[in-house]
């Protein structure tokens, strides 16, 4: 099982960055893909970022790649998301995941592919 509890979220304005972080608990986190989501008012979860279990591959989202950078320290067990150049379209309730899948067997993308959540994290961003 895992325990996530994302940090960092805040109101900023158009242009700036944030490090969000993700701190896990649970023998298995190590074990297990990661990403990131989020859900604007009105809208659906939408996948942002993807990191694999031991920090090799990355996916992203269209709307951030190049802007968002995912990574994780196993050690600390930990995740995070570096949004930089940020938009009023990236505010949302940032959400931690955790795959059902251990190790490569995390499915892909999609919301219903993780099994563990955190509370998610506000980030606000003023034009």
């Amino acid at each position: 099982q895992v325990q996530l509890v994302e940090s960092g979220g805040g109101l900023v304005q158009a242009g700036d960055s944030l490090r969000l972080s993700c701190a896990a608990s649970g023998d298995t986190f190590r074990t297990r893909a990661m990403g990131w989501f989020r859900q604007a008012p009105g809208k659906e979860r939408e996948f942002v970022a993807l990191v694999t279990w031991a920090g090799g591959n990355t996916y992203y989202a269209d709307s951030v790649k190049g802007r968002f950078t995912i990574s994780r320290d196993n050690a600390k067990n930990t995740v995070y998301l570096q949004m930089n150049s940020l938009k009023p379209d990236d505010t949302a309730v940032y959400y931690c995941a955790a795959a059902r899948g251990l190790y490569g067997n995390y499915g892909g993308s999609a919301p219903s592919n993780f099994g563990y959540w955190g509370q998610g994290t506000q980030v606000t961003v003023s034009s």
